[in-house]
């Protein structure tokens, strides 16, 4: 009984290890080794999340509205609704499929996209000027209130002080009134993920500000702390960002 149990310890251990060993795997190959190793990753990572829609899709119910029963039904089946299986898909995940497309109703539906050479600019370090894998933002950013700087040794990115910004200039289309607001984070740099990551607000960009000042509320009574509003200007030459609110 000792045995079967110390092997079920033992078992159990080996299970909980085995993503960090993956993990580290992953990161050690390199070349043609890595490239097989990604798919076959990949693979069983898609097989994985097919077993959990089939698992969903037989768990969850969904009413039959269309479907007229054939022949006489009893007094007492009438009011009851035939349920069949099906899969629903949450709020939370249409969300971020909207997301992820991209699907706002925005003032500026296009712009014009921005290369690496443009945002980012090399910096070369070392004694001999040789290594070349910093680089320096040179559009405006946003970087929120708790930022600090990783040791020069280790930042990869640098966002200088004088890009940093902190408020925009933001247009009510309705009220037809300017507010300078506090920026909370940016939304969507349609230009990169890795803008959107590293902050960079460029033409076109979503950023969500806090509009608390303003005194919106919603039907609930609540007050409005904040919304998404799309950059129209080029911050990096007016020196200010100006931004209209995505009502």
């Amino acid at each position: 009984m000792d045995a079967d149990l110390t092997m079920k310890k033992r078992r159990g251990k080996k299970e909980g290890r085995l993503p960090h060993e993956l993990a580290e795997k992953a990161k050690k190959l390199r070349g043609i080794k890595a490239k097989l190793y990604n798919k076959k990753r990949h693979s069983e990572k898609i097989q994985m999340k097919k077993t959990i829609k089939m698992h969903e899709e037989r768990k969850t119910k969904q009413k039959k509205s269309d479907e007229v029963p054939q022949g006489a039904v009893p007094a007492y089946l009438l009011d009851r609704e035939g349920q069949s299986r099906a899969k629903v898909l949450s709020n939370m995940i249409k969300q971020k499929r909207k997301e992820k497309a991209g699907k706002w109703d925005v003032p500026l539906p296009k712009v014009k996209g921005m290369s690496e050479s443009e945002v980012f600019k090399v910096v070369k370090t070392g004694k001999t000027k040789r290594k070349a894998w910093k680089r320096m933002v040179t559009k405006v950013t946003f970087v929120g209130e708790g930022f600090t700087r990783k040791p020069p040794k280790f930042e990869r990115f640098i966002r200088p002080m004088g890009l940093r910004f902190g408020k925009a200039h933001v247009t009510h289309p309705e009220l037809k009134a300017t507010f300078c607001l506090p920026i909370i984070g940016v939304k969507k740099n349609p230009s990169s993920t890795m803008y959107t990551s590293l902050g960079v607000i460029t033409k076109g960009t979503v950023i969500e500000v806090n509009i608390s000042e303003l005194g919106l509320v919603t039907q609930g009574g609540k007050v409005i702390w904040g919304k998404y509003a799309q950059v129209t200007n080029n911050p990096e030459n007016d020196g200010c960002i100006n931004a209209v609110l995505l009502v």
